[in-house]
């Protein structure tokens, strides 16, 4: 038994210890009175079946349990939920095999449901969805408190979360399975999945070891039937949301008939006849969105009112329409990231998952466009998740969440009716059930319709045909050198026309550069659409290493096709994510300035920091800039150039002189900033088509480019760290 109530008493009461034999092989959390919820390829060690196995255990496998905070050394017995068990497969959508070394993948999860009665002092875990700036911890298989690992959560890459590990410790198998633990907030906020070790021998200061979590809203998606997670004991607004039911659920009956629905729908016991309004309310906020199904059910408990169709319309003892309000108000001091059910949230999910034409980064800067910092999302179901935790401003009827999801209708009506329509009605059924005025809705809907049709980008078009022209994809190489810059792990991600970014390839192992280019060909075939125009290839690397020669990168020759040469046969362009808050003010300022933008050359002249810097202040108008100065001066000019906010820097890796600064100046005049990227393609095609001519200026030709429709990031992340373009 637990002897005292520490920080991580929570953690300890739920933690359970996956066993093989008499040894600890993975961990899993208790999530209900006799669930534990853990990774499927955890439950496929301890049965001794293959890790990635898909054909669900039968009645007769039972896998062996303890909680070793709770009761040590005493062994529990449990089996597989059939319809909770979700076996690890490559995609999202369909059930193919995992690919040995891939990551991230999906699913991966399973409910054990004990055969007895868990001993007492365990309690479910509570559970929140994940915060970046929060340090977590995780426990091994055995629960033992001395190798624990410390971890902060650095990018979301959908439906794993990303954790740079703490402190140098050594991640090894067993974590599997285990809560991922947010002390600070007292909830479990993932379920440790997979881990990348830093290499041997790596140099003081390399990345740290990586640790791969399922996110809570991944686990929600991926069983459906769970029953709703415990949350930490919510404090403030109890006093008012207690004082608000009160007002308009009257009477013990009413309370007692509430009780036991919300019980039921939170698949929690009811207190039966020893109900009352703080046994309500406590059920409520124990339980995630436990406040909105209150509100949803407290609404339906009530009897007819004389116009039905009026949502506003309380009257005799269940009170007036300011009671209502009040109540709403109440429940957002208590939860104030909670707006939707859990059905209302999973059907708007289901929606989403058809919906391709809005930008979640886009979508957020529209629903907010005065938030002092928009939160990092990486899909539109996280987007609507961000929306959900902010209320209305004054003189906005119409709540951020509801907002949203009218601005995705109107960019999907244009692609058909599915699933605008639907997305119309769920607004339209939220809206009447959340007290949101109908008029209010409809108003906000023109409004967005009518402001959205004049400023509609022209789409391009074939020149040959005529018929609509898609944007070209983009492939994204996040590139990580090690300290020779000869090895490298890297992530690859693409994006597609109005698609969000996908994570196509994390390549953990250090690997040459031939490596690389192999895995761009490969994310090309299977990932890319390529038609009509070739996708653009975008390294993305620390501004330390921008001279890498990566636009000059091929696989090695095959019989198959030959070699693979992206600078040649793609647009290929170097980027960096290390900005400031400095330089992306630059940024900002130079993008206004695009249409009247000058070129700026800087040469031997310029090659002490300061002067470059002084140039670029005096040049603040200057959109591209030519670097031409001995190869040896070409970082410091580029960290200057990015430091400015400069959009496109275009150079020689290897010439200089004024002949070559003036034949870079005249490639880039008169072309559109949008057409530079193809402007450099086509000279280094020229220089590799007439191979006699050794000095001409596309070979080893390098663009850095930043352009306004590649959106730099806002603040310099760590590493590993792309955002929306």
């Amino acid at each position: 038994m637990i002897a005292g109530a520490g920080p991580d008493t929570p953690l300890q009461q739920s933690f359970a210890s996956v066993r093989h034999g008499d040894h600890a092989i993975g961990a899993g959390v208790l999530v209900a009175e006799r669930l534990v919820l853990t990774c499927a390829h955890v439950v496929n060690s301890a049965l001794g079946r293959d890790r990635f196995a898909q054909e669900t255990p039968g009645p007769g496998d039972t896998v062996t349990l303890r909680l070793p905070h709770v009761a040590a050394g005493h062994d529990l017995t449990a089996r597989v939920l059939r319809e909770m068990w979700v076996p690890p497969r490559a995609s999202a959508a369909g059930s193919a095999p995992v690919e040995p070394g891939r990551v991230p993948y999906h699913g991966d999860l399973a409910v054990l449901e004990l055969t007895g009665a868990a001993p007492e002092g365990a309690e479910p875990a509570p559970f929140l969805q994940h915060h970046y700036a929060n340090e977590t911890i995780a426990l091994w298989a055995s629960g033992n408190p001395l190798p624990t690992v410390r971890a902060v959560p650095r990018v979301s890459a959908p439906p794993w979360i990303a954790l740079d590990v703490l402190g140098g410790a050594q991640v090894t198998e067993g974590f599997s399975g285990g809560p991922l633990w947010d002390r600070e907030r007292q909830a479990v906020v993932g379920l440790v999945a997979a881990v990348h070790r830093a290499p041997e021998g790596a140099a003081p200061g390399a990345r740290p070891t990586t640790m791969y979590a399922i996110s809570v809203p991944a686990i929600e998606a991926e069983l459906p039937t769970l029953p709703p997670s415990a949350v930490p004991t919510a404090r403030r607004g109890v006093q008012q949301l207690l004082t608000a039911l009160e007002r308009v659920l009257k009477g013990r009956e009413a309370v007692l008939a509430c009780e036991e629905r919300l019980a039921a729908r939170l698949g929690r016991p009811s207190a039966g006849p020893a109900a009352d309004l703080e046994r309500l309310v406590g059920l409520a906020v124990s339980v995630r969105r436990g406040i909105p199904e209150l509100l949803d059910l407290v609404r339906d408990h009530e009897p007819p009112v004389a116009d039905p169709y009026d949502p506003h319309a309380r009257p005799g003892l269940y009170g007036a329409r300011e009671d209502w309000e009040r109540l709403r108000r109440a429940a957002r001091t208590v939860r104030p990231a909670e707006y939707l059910t859990t059905r209302q949230r999973r059907d708007l999910s289901g929606l989403l998952a058809h919906c391709t034409r809005t930008d979640p980064r886009n979508l957020l800067e529209r629903v907010l466009p005065h938030a002092p910092e928009l939160p990092a999302v990486t899909g539109l179901a996280d987007a609507m998740d961000a929306l959900e935790g902010f209320s209305s401003t004054t003189g906005a009827p119409v709540p951020p969440l509801l907002q949203g999801v009218v601005r995705i209708s109107v960019d999907e009506r244009a692609a058909g009716a599915y699933p605008a329509e639907d997305l119309d009605a769920w607004v339209e059924r939220v809206a009447a059930r959340s007290g949101v005025d109908e008029a209010a809705v409809c108003q906000f809907r023109a409004d967005v319709t009518a402001a959205a049709a004049p400023v509609r980008a022209p789409v391009p078009v074939r020149p040959a045909t005529g018929t609509p022209a898609a944007l070209a994809p983009r492939v994204q190489v996040e590139l990580l050198p090690t300290a020779t810059g000869r090895r490298f792990t890297y992530q690859i991600w693409t994006f597609a026309d109005r698609q969000p970014h996908r994570l196509a390839l994390v390549r953990d192992a250090e690997a040459g550069s031939e490596q690389v280019v192999d895995d761009i060909r490969r994310v090309l075939r299977t990932e890319v659409r390529e038609d009509p125009e070739t996708a653009l290839v975008e390294y993305f690397l620390p501004s330390a290493w921008l001279g890498l020669d990566v636009d000059s990168w091929e696989s090695p020759d095959s019989d198959e096709d030959g070699p693979f040469a992206p600078g040649i046969t793609r647009r290929v362009v170097v980027r960096t994510t290390e900005r400031s808050r400095e330089s992306y003010a630059g940024w900002k300022q130079r993008t206004a300035a695009l249409p009247h933008a000058k070129r700026l050359v800087l040469d031997h002249r310029h090659t002490d920091r300061k002067v470059a810097r002084a140039q670029l202040e005096v040049h603040r108008d200057a959109g591209t800039v030519i670097v031409c100065c001995e190869p040896h001066h070409h970082g410091t000019l580029l960290r200057q150039c990015v430091q400015a906010g400069v959009h496109t820097v275009l150079w020689h890796r290897a010439e200089h002189g004024e002949h070559i600064a003036q034949d870079l100046l005249a490639l880039v005049d008169g072309t559109d900033h949008a057409e530079v990227p193809e402007a450099v393609r086509l000279e280094r095609a020229r220089a590799m088509a007439e191979p006699e001519r050794d000095t001409h200026h596309g070979r080893r030709l390098s663009l850095l480019y930043d352009a306004p429709d590649h959106r730099p990031p806002q603040l310099a992340p760590d590493a590993w760290v792309l955002t929306q373009p």
